[in-house]
């Protein structure tokens, strides 16, 4: 591999020279710049950026820790940073933590020694154990969709409590009593502050949830299909099921599927989380959509704060209600 001092004997000039063209300073002359970047693409010359980033302080890299690279939401959330990290001249390294706070625990710890200058983590559980860690290392962070308990770092997240009253007054008008609920797993804050605010709606509108119609899943396909069939096969089975999550919210529909049930005459499906193909399914699916661009590019903006030593507040965006045909809609 070619060197700095290679590239400085082919363009006849000093290794400072060299260092000043490629740190974007200016050359003592247009021309010996040009003769610097001409030896350079001749000798594919690659600067050794964790050298660098030992004397500046800096890699201009970010670290994202993801709860699930299949789940289309995070994705999207995924690209969202991906896209604002670059408008600042970053690049992102991602990690899955496949809904597993071991493996989220090693991919930060591999963050960390790839010294990222900051950290973004959708944090797979309430666990914080791995939190102690990335503070020994005055690393900043940012959590982004889940919130756990810990103090200084700031969560940007999309609220989702007014969407879920919607759908709450929405159901309770089309006539729906018996609701199905198939939520998130009760160790994430998502999974907590979804059912209870949906649950607090209907109470208010004088139709809370029967417990025996909630069951809990695991933000995963499959949990969605096997919590649609037990609900469905409940004695007094739900007239409408309502998923937590888009991943579920498949399952679920498969199963409904498989089962021959029809949307929305048998019974109605409502999902958390919107998908380009939602609206092309028949019938259209009725969903609770988050705004995963401005999460992501908001995420990321949170952390450069940081790392410019500003202390940036919480960032709390909204969800919607988008009104489909499969609750049993007439549109």
């Amino acid at each position: 591999m070619a060197t700095m001092k290679d590239v400085a004997r082919r363009a006849g000039v000093s290794t400072a020279t060299v260092s000043r063209v490629l740190n974007g300073h200016s050359a003592p002359t247009p021309e010996t710049r040009a003769r610097v970047l001409a030896a350079v693409d001749a000798l594919e010359y690659r600067p050794n950026v964790l050298a660098r980033s030992l004397r500046v302080h800096s890699t201009q890299t970010l670290g994202l820790v993801i709860s699930d690279l299949l789940n289309p939401f995070f994705a999207e959330i995924a690209r969202a940073v991906e896209d604002e990290a670059r408008k600042h001249g970053y690049v992102v390294i991602f990690g899955n933590a496949d809904e597993n706070v071991e493996q989220q625990e090693r991919y930060v710890r591999t963050l960390l020694d790839r010294r990222v200058d900051g950290l973004l983590v959708c944090p797979a559980t309430d666990d914080d154990g791995w939190v102690s860690e990335v503070s020994a290392r005055n690393v900043p962070l940012v959590l982004l969709d889940r919130r756990i308990d810990v103090g200084g770092a700031p969560v940007v997240y999309a609220d989702g409590a007014a969407a879920l009253r919607e759908l709450a007054t929405h159901l309770v008008k089309l006539g729906h009593r018996r609701i199905g609920v198939i939520s998130g797993p009760e160790d994430t804050s998502t999974g907590r502050e979804r059912l209870h605010a949906f649950n607090d709606a209907l109470r208010t509108l004088g139709h809370p949830l029967s417990p025996d119609l909630v069951t809990h899943g695991d933000f995963r396909r499959r949990s969605g299909a096997d919590a649609a069939s037990w609900l469905l096969g409940r004695p007094e089975p739900p007239t409408v099921l309502v998923a937590m999550d888009n991943l579920m919210g498949l399952g679920a529909l498969e199963e409904l599927r498989r089962l021959g049930r029809r949307i929305p005459d048998e019974v109605g499906l409502a999902i958390y989380d919107d998908q380009p193909w939602f609206p092309l399914f028949e019938p259209a699916i009725t969903v609770v959509a988050q705004p995963t661009e401005e999460m992501g590019g908001a995420a990321v903006r949170s952390l450069l704060a940081l790392i410019n030593g500003e202390q940036p507040a919480e960032v709390h965006l909204d969800a919607r209600l988008i009104v489909r045909a499969s609750c049993g809609e007439r549109l």
